[in-house]
């Protein structure tokens, strides 16, 4: 299975945090923005909005004389078992504050091993998750999470998994044609939300972005009852505005 070399708008800002990253951990004792920014080759507006991000998500930090030196985020995560918990307890907090944002439940979906994955989620009493009236596995040509991954794929991917998992009728919106729905896939824009808007359960709507960090397909994606489907757009536009951090905590 190979990845489709589509690199999203999250993405280029991910590679520009890493650079930064890299920058300001061989300045042991601080570096000021202007020299990151002659190091990157980062435009000053730029990396100004970037060091924001950063300093917000913890892994920079400004002392007294307004130079930038590693932040605990990153100091925290340390290696092995130890590193893995601190990655899922910092994404598990970013999620929580991007549901708090959208007003929607909050999902990280990735495709592994062929399958398709929730691998973490946030919703509460006011922002419910969606009902798995099917399993997400077999329901990735009617889902946004799952269209999102299928997006990511070459052909002969996506050929593979529909030929491990058939595409049936779900709801009377459900795309059930192969070729329609690669047809989709294909003209759907790399940096526009992927929309379900009832194709996976009827009183249900939701959106997702892809969140590809090195070979993984991956998306962040987020639900809401029809009731609020006025709302999924503007959602789903912070959605994709919010996905860098995401990205950056999976890319570390």
């Amino acid at each position: 299975m190979a990845l489709k070399p589509e690199p999203t708008a999250p993405f280029h800002s991910v590679q520009h945090a890493l650079r930064v990253l890299e920058t300001v951990s061989k300045h042991g004792d601080g570096v000021a923005d202007a020299q990151i920014s002659r190091e990157t080759g980062l435009p000053a507006e730029h990396l100004t909005s970037l060091l924001l991000t950063l300093r917000r998500e913890g892994y920079v930090e400004q002392i007294t004389d307004g130079a930038y030196v590693i932040g605990s985020s990153l100091l925290l995560l340390g290696s092995g078992t130890a590193r893995r918990k601190a990655l899922e307890a910092k994404l598990q907090r970013s999620l929580a504050q991007l549901r708090d944002s959208v007003g929607a439940a909050v999902y990280i979906s990735r495709y592994v091993d062929g399958e398709v994955r929730i691998t973490q989620y946030a919703d509460g009493p006011r922002t419910p998750a969606v009902n798995e009236w099917v399993d997400f596995r077999s329901s990735a040509h009617a889902s946004a999470a799952g269209k999102c991954l299928l997006a990511q794929l070459d052909l002969n991917g996506r050929r593979d998994h529909l030929s491990r998992h058939r595409t049936p009728r779900l709801t009377s919106r459900t795309i059930t044609n192969e070729k329609v729905l690669f047809s989709k896939l294909d003209s759907q824009p790399a940096t526009v939300p992927v929309l379900d808007l009832q194709e996976y359960a009827v009183g249900t709507v939701c959106a997702a972005v892809p969140l590809t960090a090195g070979s993984s397909a991956g998306c962040l994606a987020l639900s809401l009852p029809v009731e609020d489907a006025h709302r999924l757009r503007s959602a789903a536009d912070t959605l994709n505005r919010r996905a860098a951090p995401v990205l950056l905590s999976l890319a570390l």
